[in-house]
């Protein structure tokens, strides 16, 4: 007899295919809550970086770009404008100091100059004539001086003589009134004569004085005026070697134009640009140090150029001790500056977490590791390598610190 077999309504296949489809369905439903609402998410903790939080010396440095510079530079500008008329010298060229690099004319000028020359000595001479009618005026003054001198004494010697022959009665009164009235006239003659004299010597002086003085300064424009042709010719002013100077015959050149360059290659500074907000916080005397040939080089602020410019100052470097070899004119370099001092801190390393956080916030794991927190924080200074905690973390912690931007918007973080 046939016995009726009951079809089973699950299978065991069925059954551990429901299992795992509604496994699936919780965790993307869980994902999906927790997504919405900001709380929490399962991430992979091998794409993480995660650094843990020490305690160490810090040292405040920033990275800022110099460009290699000689000790001194001196610039070439044309103090007279021109054509050019023949080059001397090619950039690149070492010269010593007189040589002739450019000349220049200016036919302008020549005319200019000789014209200034001519009205200069026409000047010369008037201050000569006046000095001439000086002296002859003097001379004058002094012939009437001795003159009245003269007089004077032959007055005087006839009026003695007639003293005595008036007392003896040998003479009238009449002649001896005369004669009185003679050498009274000569002696007031003389008197006003070496008045006259007096003055006019105090007043020549002076007024020699003043034409020598005048006529010194015309010999001084003179050479002045004759110093514009000279500058016509371009010359070194040191030795060294010149650059950055493109001329060809012909070309004009304008009054103050940049012709040129002599660099001194006896030493090298560095000259870096800092960004602004550095610049408290700058002085000179501070260390810098850079990296060449695979060997380390120490650097001194020498000078600082408190200008803002595009957002930063300039700032001189000299070398500290030995100079690298075969450094060049024009190159950069990457010069690490230290801001100050080194001190004992709480360190957490740079990353690109601070990027989303600006410092105020991070993600720090739990002594399992099984998760990570949201945790705000504060953070102060930082270096090329980290960041100085001051608030909200303990040594031995360990942060998060790879980019946020996928885990920002959570604020608890599974690890799988």
């Amino acid at each position: 007899m046939d016995k009726e077999i009951k079809k089973k309504r699950w299978s065991p296949l069925k059954l551990f295919s429901l299992i795992i489809l509604g496994a699936v369905l919780l965790i993307a439903g869980y994902n999906y809550m927790a997504e919405g609402s900001g709380s929490s998410s399962v991430i992979n903790k091998d794409r993480l970086i995660i650094s843990e939080v020490s305690m160490g010396e810090f040292r405040e440095f920033t990275d800022v770009s110099g460009t290699v510079q000689p000790l001194r530079t001196t610039y070439l500008d044309a103090v007279e404008g021109g054509v050019v008329q023949e080059v001397m010298a090619e950039s690149g060229e070492m010269v010593e100091a007189g040589d002739t690099l450019v000349i220049l004319t200016n036919s302008s000028l020549q005319l200019s100059v000789l014209q200034q020359e001519a009205g200069i000595y026409d000047q010369i001479n008037n201050v000569r004539n006046s000095r001439l009618n000086l002296e002859q005026n003097h001379l004058n003054l002094q012939k009437e001086l001795t003159d009245s001198e003269t007089r004077l004494e032959l007055a005087k010697s006839s009026h003695q003589r007639d003293s005595v022959l008036f007392e003896r009665e040998l003479i009238s009164s009449s002649e001896f009134e005369e004669s009185e009235m003679e050498y009274q006239f000569q002696l007031r003659r003389y008197n006003l004569n070496y008045e006259s004299f007096r003055r006019d010597s105090v007043q020549m002086e002076q007024q020699l004085n003043q034409l020598n003085r005048s006529e010194e300064r015309m010999w001084r424009s003179l050479d002045g005026v004759q110093q514009i042709l000279e500058n016509l010719v371009v010359k070194a002013p040191i030795s060294g070697q010149l650059s950055t100077m493109d001329l060809d015959p012909g070309l004009s050149i304008q009054q103050g134009e940049r012709l040129g360059q002599i660099d001194q290659l006896d030493g090298f500074k560095v000259r870096a640009g800092i960004d602004e907000f550095y610049l408290a916080r700058v002085a000179p005397g501070q260390i810098g140090t850079f990296e060449y040939a695979g060997n380390e080089f120490s650097l001194v602020i020498e000078r600082i150029y408190p200008v803002i410019q595009d957002g930063q100052f300039q700032v001189d470097f000299r070398f500290e001790g030995e100079m690298p070899s075969g450094l060049r004119r024009g190159q950069t370099v990457r010069v690490r500056l230290e801001l100050g001092e080194a001190a004992e801190a709480l360190l957490l390393s740079r990353g690109p977490f601070f990027q989303q956080t600006g410092g105020n916030w991070v993600f720090v794991l739990e002594d399992d590791e099984a998760r990570a927190v949201r945790r705000p924080v504060r953070l102060g200074r930082s270096n090329r390598n980290f960041f100085e905690v001051l608030e909200g973390l303990d040594p031995g912690e360990k942060v998060i610190t790879s980019s946020y931007d996928a885990i920002e918007r959570y604020d608890v973080l599974v690890m799988e």
